[in-house]
């Protein structure tokens, strides 16, 4: 198993498992990260022949790191997928989807561990009112467990939710609930218009506002409109440079000549703000 990104991914590309053609463009787009999907985006009598399609592509390293979206836990071909999948030197990591409660994480943690070696990371996709309740206690539940994100087309037919601000508490939820068991901040769930691009930057903004970091896609056009909305401004990028600049000159809390107040706050900030600049250098 390979070791993942050494800085955060901001664009994550789905791509079906049964579809090899599709992954192999998926590879070469761009993606920071491919999510080679088991589940959702494959049919049933299909899903056999993406699980060992899957196994035979992550039989050797590819060029990005590769997550793969295994079936529900309590599905039938969950136990295959695992088999599967456990010890290909290719497989960066596993996406958990549909987690209602810390042991069902814990029993795949158990079940992937390899002897003597390094672990798998696993990221657990909350898509119910009741993964969402237990956001803290599933980020935290074992040391495998690397993230935590939204399933947002199942939780928003779970909640019965209408429109899309009504999804925001769920969201800050588990944005607060990565950040409480320290692992990195989520990546946001799908823009399911793939045509629709000013209303995914706008969704991706608003994302940001919320303290999401990068975005999961589902089409390889999405990706420079993901990657231009998280990654820093130029303005951005000078404010935190004079924030640096200024904490070096005269540690402690102080006041910038423009009004701006920094402090241990906003040097942490600034010094994010820079890591994302130079993440692709």
């Amino acid at each position: 198993m390979i070791a993942g990104p050494a800085h955060p991914p901001l664009t994550l590309l789905y791509a079906p498992g049964d579809r090899p053609e599709v992954v192999g463009k998926a590879l070469a787009s761009g993606a920071d990260m491919v999510l080679i999907d088991l589940e959702d985006a494959v049919a049933p009598d299909r899903k056999e022949y993406a699980r060992a399609a899957t196994a035979e592509r992550l039989s050797q390293r590819p060029p990005v790191p590769v997550h793969v979206r295994v079936n529900a836990l309590d599905s039938p071909w969950a136990d295959g997928d695992l088999t599967a999948l456990s010890g290909l030197p290719g497989l960066s990591g596993l996406r958990l989807p549909k987690v209602t409660s810390p042991s069902e994480v814990v029993r795949v943690a158990e079940r992937v561990a390899p002897a003597g070696g390094r672990a798998l990371p696993l990221h657990a996709l909350l898509e119910s009112a009741l993964g969402v309740e237990r956001a803290f206690t599933i980020a935290s539940a074992h040391p495998s467990v690397r993230g935590i994100a939204l399933g947002e087309a199942d939780l928003r037919a779970d909640l019965a939710v209408r429109e899309d601000a009504g999804l925001d508490w769920s969201r800050a939820r588990v944005v607060l609930a990565a950040r409480a068991a320290a692992l990195p901040a989520p990546a946001q769930s799908i823009y399911p218009d793939t045509r629709d691009l000013e209303g995914l930057a706008a969704s991706c903004a608003h994302g940001r506002a919320l303290g999401f970091l990068g975005r999961a896609a589902i089409h390889p056009r999405q990706l420079p409109v993901i990657e231009r909305a998280y990654t820093p401004t130029a303005e951005e990028i000078v404010r935190a440079e004079e924030t640096l600049k200024a904490a070096a000159r005269e540690p402690g809390a102080q006041a910038l000549p423009d009004g701006r107040f920094i402090d241990t706050a906003t040097v942490r900030e600034a010094q994010r703000t820079l890591s994302l600049t130079h993440r692709s250098r």
